[in-house]
């Protein structure tokens, strides 16, 4: 593998229409989870990435699996539970810029996740293990998962990617804070969003969060900013990377992953870390204009086009 991920993957119900979802009474089912949704984004894009995870053995963690397996995702080290259920969330679009999750995940197949669950050599054939703030977060056995993964990364000199990915429903700020600074301080390269630096080190400039990244011993750090892009920090150097304007964002649900795809994929093509931090926008920007957490996942023409700025609307 290029690279190798940890996390639970879901079923996502969207009402067909928008507003309340109370009033909803169709809905379409996709499938969605921070670490799967980064593992397609980088299969789309040529890279070799495995999932390691657990689903339940019911018909939303089949389409789990096929449509993993589908996209070219290795699903090899997936386990299927016979008695937890794959977890699902709803989506609600109430309105543009107003999106809210509701999950169902507590006892699911995934909060299962232990470090009985993986497999040493796996991991350690791959280039980078990419984890997320999300996984530690679901259970204390899925938080010793992730630990453990971290050490046969660290072990076997591995690169290891962290994203924050903060989601405070899930755990206490106080646990959050804590467990979410000492991953950081494992990891190599870092990507985490404005609201997330400044939940862990307190309200600073970019560029003062961007050297406490590195003074906690990451190589890279790389601070997302919306639609305003992105700015790298090394022991070398820092720039800003402006973003790509999108008209209307349809669904910013997954953009955050596309970028971790987009730069991990930048990495291991062997770009500077500006042109890596460059595709990594130009995919979030582009799965922000299609519904869906992987709909709008880029394959590597997409994601020139946007680059040149070619607007063609039709290709014949």
């Amino acid at each position: 593998m290029d690279v190798v991920t940890i996390g639970e993957s879901m079923a996502v119900f969207t009402p067909a229409s928008n507003g309340l979802m109370r009033y909803a009474t169709h809905f379409t089912k996709k499938i969605g989870g921070a670490e799967s949704n980064v593992a397609v984004g980088l299969a789309r894009l040529g890279h070799r990435a495995g999932w390691i995870s657990r689903v339940g053995n019911d018909e939303f963690g089949k389409a789990i699996l096929a449509f993993l397996k589908g996209e070219g995702v290795d699903i090899s080290r997936v386990k299927m539970d016979e008695k937890a259920p794959t977890g699902i969330y709803f989506k609600e679009m109430r309105r543009q810029n107003d999106i809210r999750a509701y999950y169902y995940r507590k006892g699911s197949a995934a909060s299962l996740l232990s470090p009985a669950d993986l497999d040493e050599e796996y991991i350690a054939s791959a280039k980078y293990l990419h984890i997320t703030g999300i996984t530690p977060a679901l259970s204390d056995s899925c938080r010793e998962a992730i630990l453990a993964a971290i050490k046969i990364a660290r072990d076997n000199g591995m690169k290891i990617v962290f994203d924050p990915n903060l989601r405070l429903k899930l755990w206490k700020e106080e646990a959050a804070r804590e467990t979410l600074l000492y991953i950081a301080s494992q990891a190599d390269i870092v990507l985490p969003g404005m609201a997330e630096a400044t939940f862990l080190f307190g309200n600073h400039p970019t560029e003062k969060l961007g050297q406490l990244f590195l003074e906690l011993g990451a190589s890279i750090a790389v601070l997302k900013l919306g639609e305003k892009g992105a700015h790298y920090f090394t022991s070398k150097e820092d720039k800003w990377v402006p973003g790509f304007p999108v008209e209307q964002v349809i669904d910013p649900v997954g953009a955050g992953d596309g970028f971790a795809a987009g730069f991990i994929s930048g990495l291991l093509d062997g770009l500077s870390i500006y042109h890596a931090v460059e595709r990594a926008n130009a995919v979030g920007a582009l799965v922000t204009m299609v519904y869906g957490d992987v709909d709008g996942l880029p394959e590597r023409d997409e994601i020139e086009k946007l680059i040149t700025k070619n607007n063609e609307d039709v290709i014949r």
